[in-house]
C-alpha cells in the first residue's frame, strides 16, 4: 500500500474496495430478505509495486477494475457462482475470448472450519458442472479465507491473462462483524462475500484488447468509427453537415479537410488510422444528400444516404458485432447490397490480381 503519516496516525491510498462494502453493508441491520445483496464499484484503486514489476499496462499502480461483492448465505452460493459464470460467458464471448477455468481449494494455511471449506468447494464444484465448460481442480491453491475459480483467458500472443476472478470469503464477514437477521424472531447469522470481477483491471485488459485486436477496435468499441472525407474543398460544409448528423445520432466521426493532400492519400491514411469506415462525399452525394461508404481494408460498399447509415451503424452498435466492416452490407436497400456485392467483387479481384 502507498501509505503516508499525518500527525501519527497512519493513512494509505485506497488498495481495494471490499472493506468499504462491508462497512455499506453493516451500516444497518440487514434482513435475510436482502440478500443476495450485490454491490458494484468502479473506483480508483492503489498497489505499491515494485519498478521492476511494473509492465505498460498490464501491471500499474493505479487501477482500476469491475469490481463487485455479493452479499448471499451459504444456501445462495451455488445460484450466484452460476450467475457469475453466466456473466463471465457472455463478457468475454462479445470480444471472442476463449477461457480457461479452475477451482482452486483450500490451502495448507487456512481459516475456518473444514466443513464449511468442504460444503463452499462442493457448491462450486456443482456450479463449474452446471456452466458446463471444462474445468480443472488447483489442490491447495484456493486463499487463505476461501476456495475461487481462476479463470485465464489468452492475447493474440498467446500469453496467458488471469483477469477475471470469482472468490469465497468467509473470514472478511466475521472480521468486520457483518451479521443478518435470519428470521422474524431476530436471530443472527454471519454472510458469506463473493469477490467477483470479470474485466479485472481495466487497464490490464486494454492492453489485451488491444493486441488481440491488433488495433483494429471493433466499431461497437471503436474511438474513430468513420472519417469523412471530402473530394473538393468547396464539399467542406457539406462534409461537416454529415458529420454533424451522425455525431447527435451518438457515433465516433470526424471530417479529413486536409486540402494539401490528394482523395486517394487522405483515403489511405484514414484506413491506416484503422477507422473502421470511411465516407467519401462528392457532388453526387451532396445532391442526393448520401455518403459513398468504404471500409479500412478498402471494401466499397457503394452510397447510402445519412439515415440509412445512422440506422445501419445503430444496428452494428446493439449487436456489437466484431466483424462490422462485412456486415454493413447487410442494408434494408435491395439496391445497394446488390451494388455493394458487386464493388466488393470488383475489389476482391483486382486485389488478386495485384497479388
Amino acid at each position: 500500500m502507498f501509505k503516508t503519516e499525518i500527525e501519527k496516525e497512519v493513512f494509505a491510498l485506497k488498495p481495494m474496495n471490499c472493506p468499504g462494502h462491508c462497512l455499506m453493508f453493516s451500516s444497518r441491520l440487514r434482513s435475510w430478505r436482502e440478500l443476495p445483496l450485490r454491490m458494484a464499484d468502479f473506483g480508483v484503486l492503489h498497489r505499491n509495486e515494485l519498478s521492476g514489476a511494473l509492465s505498460g499496462l498490464t501491471r500499474v499502480r493505479r487501477f482500476q477494475q469491475d469490481d463487485a461483492h455479493i452479499f448471499c448465505t451459504q444456501s445462495q452460493i451455488k445460484d450466484e457462482i452460476e450467475g457469475c459464470l453466466d456473466l463471465l460467458k457472455h463478457v468475454y464471448g462479445i470480444f471472442g475470448f476463449t477461457f480457461e477455468l479452475k477451482l482452486s481449494t483450500r490451502p495448507p494455511s487456512f481459516l475456518g472450519e473444514i466443513e464449511t471449506w468442504n460444503r463452499a468447494e462442493s457448491q462450486l464444484e456443482q456450479a463449474l458442472n452446471s456452466f458446463g465448460y471444462p474445468w480443472r481442480i488447483d489442490p491447495g491453491d484456493g486463499a487463505f479465507y476461501g476456495p475461487k475459480i481462476d479463470i485465464t483467458i489468452r492475447d493474440a500472443l498467446q500469453r496467458a491473462h488471469q483477469c477475471a476472478t470469482i472468490q469465497l470469503d468467509f473470514q472478511l464477514p466475521q472480521r468486520f462483524q457483518l451479521q443478518y437477521q435470519t428470521n422474524e424472531q431476530g436471530e443472527l447469522q454471519t454472510p458469506v462475500i463473493i469477490h467477483r470481477a470479470i474485466l479485472g483491471s481495466i487497464e490490464r485488459m486494454l492492453a489485451v484488447l488491444t493486441e488481440s485486436f491488433g488495433g483494429k477496435w471493433p466499431f461497437w468499441l471503436s474511438p474513430r468509427q468513420m472519417a469523412i472525407v471530402p473530394v473538393f474543398p468547396s464539399l467542406d460544409s457539406y462534409a461537416h453537415e454529415v458529420q454533424k448528423k451522425l455525431w447527435l445520432a451518438g457515433f465516433q466521426v470526424d471530417c479529413d479537410l486536409d486540402s494539401g493532400t490528394t482523395l486517394n492519400k487522405k483515403i489511405r491514411q484514414n484506413q491506416l488510422a484503422q477507422y473502421n469506415f470511411i465516407g467519401v462525399v462528392g457532388q453526387t452525394e451532396q445532391a442526393n444528400g448520401t455518403i459513398n461508404i468504404r471500409t479500412r481494408d478498402n471494401k466499397q460498399h457503394g452510397e447510402f444516404s445519412i439515415d440509412e447509415v445512422i440506422k445501419r451503424f445503430r444496428e452494428l452498435a446493439e449487436t456489437r458485432t466484431n466483424h462490422a466492416e462485412d456486415e454493413f452490407a447487410g442494408s434494408s436497400s435491395e439496391s445497394n447490397v446488390a451494388g455493394a456485392t458487386s464493388q466488393l467483387k470488383a475489389t476482391n479481384l483486382s486485389d488478386s490480381l495485384d497479388d
